[in-house]
């Protein structure tokens, strides 16, 4: 049995839930500015933003970064 991530502010969360959050504490208009890639700016959905992030390493982590910085510092 795993042993539980007591210091790891990401365990237990979807990249949806993260997504979310930003959205619900910065909007799309903000994001797309601190984090500027086209899923954010132009046209901007969770599902569609879910798709890229899943397949764009880069971006992803950009987004746990400032998730981490937004709600952890």
């Amino acid at each position: 049995m795993a042993e539980p991530q007591a210091n790891n502010p990401m365990h237990g969360l979807t990249l949806q839930a993260i997504l979310e959050r930003l959205v619900a504490h910065y909007g799309w208009s903000s994001l797309g500015k601190i984090i500027d890639i086209k899923c954010f700016t132009s046209d901007p959905s969770i599902n569609s933003s879910l798709k890229f992030l899943r397949k764009t390493p880069w971006a992803r982590t950009k987004v746990e970064n400032l998730y981490l910085r937004t709600h952890f510092d």
